[in-house]
């Protein structure tokens, strides 16, 4: 049901990030400098409209994309152009249109014709792109109030006490009435997945667990510490969405956080790849911890850290003396060759089992925590970082790319 990956690897960085945060030259650049680092994919973060504080998780909309993103905003687009996109389009856009106002639909097709050509121009030059789902959808965003039939009253979505916040997350989102969505065959979820699957090569689906049982916080709580355990829907959305696009799904599960068996399971059963993240492992004494490297397996994608950790560099400074230590050791065991400790671990991460191998584009530069993108549960000063002009030079592709050849990654 699902794809397969080859031996691969790739570089995490939003389109905001570029030096003009747009899909111009500098996106173009950016590509180059993958083929010439020998990398496979580009992921990056959701493209939908970001709520006033910057985060692309609690867009207005899970299928529009986002205008500020274009290099070309006030480029021409026909009438003929918008009917078309409005008949292709049909079961998201109105609801678009009327949450946007004047001009939404034209933004859409500027943002279809650039998307097209940069994907193309990836395309040529071996570098494919891979996407981001959350699992929800922002509170009274487009989606939320033309199916309002779809969400539960009187609870939020949110995450129990983790590794990140003593407290959990409290996200606020609106969680699924899953009954009435299966009511409905699915059709929102296999429209959104449909739509995704246009834009991008492969994609994560954010909160994998969620399909399994999610967190509902009341939605009065001040913290997601009160929340509980509900059911989820398992395998059906995608099983609908396989039916219905007459496809095998691009899908890695993003199986971070409390992870049960049966979320295992519903993962293996699926066939989809899951995650390991080796900030999460190195140093851990945790013998079962699926992010250590010696549990590594082939189904999996393995992370330096992803958008919610720190640099590197900034959490390898701030590790207390003792469990620097362990990590160096491991890195030390492993055999690892590179001087600076953020270069071990990304070629720990490509010496990896795992399928495919994903760095942070800050990871490569050897920037520290203040180029971090986001700190989970502090909205503000998250997810604004963003590359300097002539910030990306040849050296650190170079040395990407030895890494990426020794690993037997390079297509």
């Amino acid at each position: 049901m699902a794809v397969s990956l080859p031996r691969s690897s790739g570089v995490q960085l939003h389109p905001t990030s570029l030096p003009g945060g747009r899909l111009g030259p500098e996106a173009y650049a950016f590509v180059d400098w993958l083929a010439e680092a020998g990398q496979s994919w580009w992921q990056m973060l959701p493209l939908g409209p970001p709520d006033r504080h910057g985060s692309p998780y609690k867009s207005l909309s899970a299928f529009a994309a986002w205008p500020g993103l274009l290099a070309e905003p006030d480029a021409p687009v026909s009438a003929q152009e918008e009917d078309s996109f409005r008949r292709r389009q049909a079961f998201w856009i109105g609801d678009w249109e009327e949450m946007a106002g004047r001009g939404a639909v034209a933004d859409q097709v500027r943002f279809e014709r650039e998307w097209g050509a940069l994907r193309g121009y990836a395309a040529e030059r071996g570098v494919r792109l891979i996407g981001d789902v959350p699992i929800y959808v922002a509170p009274q965003s487009a989606d939320h109030r033309a199916h309002p039939q779809l969400f539960q009253d009187g609870a939020v979505a949110g995450t129990p006490p983790d590794a990140f916040t003593d407290e959990g997350q409290l996200w606020g989102n609106p969680l699924y009435d899953w009954p009435a969505v299966r009511r409905r065959r699915y059709r929102w979820w296999v429209e959104r997945l449909r739509r995704t699957f246009e834009l991008f090569d492969l994609v994560r689906i954010d909160h994998f667990r969620g399909f399994t049982a999610y967190w509902a916080v009341p939605a009065t709580a001040s913290d997601a510490r009160g929340g509980k355990w509900q059911r989820g829907p398992g395998r059906a959305p995608f099983d609908a969405a396989r039916r219905e696009l007459a496809m095998d799904l691009p899908v890695i599960a993003e199986d971070l956080g409390v992870i049960t068996p049966a979320v295992v399971r519903l993962r293996e059963a699926l066939g989809f790849p899951g995650m390991a993240v080796l900030q999460f492992g190195l140093g851990s004494t945790e013998r079962a911890n699926p992010h250590r490297f010696v549990n590594h397996t082939e189904d999996k994608i393995i992370y330096t850290g992803t958008h919610d950790n720190d640099t590197l560099r900034g959490w390898y400074e701030e590790l207390p003396g003792k469990q620097r230590e362990a990590v160096d050791a491991e890195l030390d065991q492993a055999g690892v060759g590179e001087d600076d400790a953020w270069w071990r671990i990304v070629e720990l991460a490509h010496a990896s089992p795992g399928r495919v191998a994903m760095v942070q584009l800050q990871d490569v530069l050897g920037l520290g925590s203040e180029a971090r993108m986001n700190v989970p549960g502090q909205a503000r000063g998250s997810w604004k970082w963003r590359l300097e002009e002539g910030q990306l030079t040849t050296e650190p592709a170079r040395k990407l790319r030895a890494i990426t050849e020794k690993a037997g990654r390079v297509a």
